[in-house]
């Protein structure tokens, strides 16, 4: 078992001018990835994302720790199963990763949905007059998420939309996310 970071993978922003006080693993990203894990979903209520920002900043820190059963399980459902486990798996061990920063997050689109706006900073090796240095690079991404009720308790909890993953859905099919809405009225738009 790896040892964890005293400083919350989410937590680390290269570009930030003036340091917060960072919080902890154990403090922000762990007892969501803990939940998971320790497969307490349904027990777990006091233990979701609350905001769109929140679940992305955990998903992060999910790379950057190797957890790719999280990444997974925090797409929205109807796509889990078409997501590449061990593409996502060797992405996560081959980056080496520097920081994020959150550009911007923007809480309520519609009825149900929510983006944020991040740059997720690794680092790369490049090639000096003095031999190789590494230099920072940023992956910058506008993610779309959308919050989904449970059909039996019916709790809500925030799940990513992965524009990436193939899927065969007319515009006028319900829309993958469960709302009963039709595809084009809801997550349509954003992916």
């Amino acid at each position: 078992m790896q040892p964890y970071p005293d400083t919350c993978p989410c937590q680390i922003n290269p570009t930030a001018e003036t340091a917060n006080a960072a919080l902890s693993y154990q403090d922000c990203c762990q007892p969501y990835h803990d939940a998971f894990y320790n497969d307490e979903v349904d027990k777990a209520d006091g233990i979701k994302a609350v905001t769109a920002e929140r679940l992305m900043r955990s998903r992060y820190s999910a790379f950057v720790l190797i957890k790719p059963e999280y990444i997974v399980k925090t797409t929205v459902p109807a796509q889990q199963g078409l997501l590449d486990f061990d593409a996502i798996e060797s992405w996560a061990k081959e980056t080496d990763w520097a920081g994020l920063e959150i550009v911007a997050h923007t809480p309520k689109l519609g009825k149900r949905h929510a983006q944020v706006e991040f740059k997720a900073y690794f680092k790369s090796p490049e090639e000096t007059t003095s031999g190789l240095a590494e230099k920072i690079q940023a992956h910058h991404e506008l993610s779309t998420f959308v919050k989904v009720k449970d059909k039996t308790s019916h709790d809500a909890r925030w799940y990513f939309l992965d524009p990436t993953v193939a899927m065969t859905v007319t515009q006028k099919q319900p829309c993958i996310c469960g709302s009963g809405e039709k595809f084009k009225r809801c997550c349509g738009g954003y992916i």
